[in-house]
């Protein structure tokens, strides 16, 4: 069993109005691994299994950035499409910040905003 730091970041929870859409479109845009929690609801590990958590509803979406949650991919030009492609939106669009590094923010299924980053 892995140890977990101290301040590490490693639980999420995502509001959503349809889960299984929701839990579709993490899935196929960024490879999470989609379960079934012990009490019976649609969870998710990251693709390093460093962030777990699940989708709630009743919730209202995180559709002004606050805080944004930002997720590692190798290109966010790419995974922009793949963004729009699975039913979500572009709201920052590819953004450089030097040599290999960019960012983007969209909006999920459900209304949240996140945000993509790209390193060398």
């Amino acid at each position: 069993m892995p140890s977990i730091p101290a301040g590490k970041i490693a639980y999420l929870q995502i509001p959503a109005v349809d889960i299984g859409r929701s839990a579709s479109f993490y899935e196929t845009v960024f490879r999470w691994s989609i379960r079934r929690s012990s009490d019976g609801d649609m969870a998710f590990d990251d693709t390093v299994g460093g962030v777990s958590g699940r989708w709630i509803t009743g919730r209202p979406p995180s559709a002004e950035p606050g805080i944004v949650v930002y997720v590692m991919v190798d290109s966010v030009e790419e995974t922009l499409a793949a963004i729009v492609a699975a039913g979500g939106e572009v709201v920052t669009p590819f953004t450089p910040q030097g040599p290999g590094e960019a960012f983007a923010t969209f909006r999920d299924p459900a209304g949240n905003v996140l945000g993509l980053g790209q390193q060398p």
